[in-house]
């Protein structure tokens, strides 16, 4: 299992029945091939669709059926489509349980940064402004590292932010990670990896819970 896969797979045994959750692009959305057996959750994309299925196997995909970040998916039974600003309205109502976002960057404050580089070209933010702000709990799935080994936790986000104070919880291929008004509670880490290891990797402080577990991811 690599550490995409573990993330995925322990963000989904967070998810409850009845749920609604919405996906970002890239890393989140392998989340809906791991749900656990008998959890039941809608996953909408801010394209305008809800009833979000796993990814399509090989050579099965549709083309005509993506999400929000023009990725194949797959439609659940129920599944139904609708106008952009439906799609937002639901959003920015309070309708999402959860969001699940990637992140370039995020900081103790639980400040995101997740949508540009300055000096680089983007055709816009997304919907990630609108989800970090209406959905009920943001968890930032992500990487710990950079390529170049550079911590992507840090004490302050240097990069244009999302959302301020948004994130409530970080998960990693090296632990998860609550923002609470104290700090980053390290609360699980991965097998074979300890807490000294997972903070030398971040830049930002980091409280280690006394109830420190290892994050199991099935």
């Amino acid at each position: 299992m690599n550490g995409k896969e573990r993330i995925a797979r322990r963000i989904a045994r967070e998810f409850k029945d009845g749920f609604y959750v919405n996906l970002g692009i890239g890393l989140p959305t392998m989340i809906a091939g791991y749900l656990p057996a008998g959890i039941d959750v809608v996953f909408q994309s801010e394209n305008g669709m809800l009833g979000v299925g796993a990814p399509p196997m090989e050579g099965k995909a549709d083309p005509d059926l993506v999400n929000a970040g023009k990725q194949p998916v797959t439609e659940l039974p129920g599944c139904s489509y609708f106008a952009s600003e439906e799609s937002f309205a639901m959003i920015r109502g309070g309708h999402m349980d959860m969001s699940v976002l990637g992140a370039m960057q995020v900081d103790e404050r639980g400040n995101l940064a997740n949508w540009t580089i300055p000096g680089k070209m983007v055709k816009g933010m997304g919907g990630a402004m609108d989800l970090v702000a209406g959905a009920r709990r943001v968890i930032v799935a992500m990487e710990h590292q950079t390529k170049d080994g550079g911590s992507r936790i840090l004490k302050a986000c240097t990069l244009p932010l999302t959302g301020t104070r948004v994130v409530h919880d970080i998960v990693t291929e090296l632990g998860w990670i609550r923002v609470t008004p104290e700090g980053l509670v390290l609360t699980e880490v991965a097998e074979g990896i300890d807490a000294a290891e997972v903070q030398a990797r971040t830049e930002a402080r980091l409280i280690v819970s006394p109830d420190l577990r290892v994050m199991t991811a099935s």
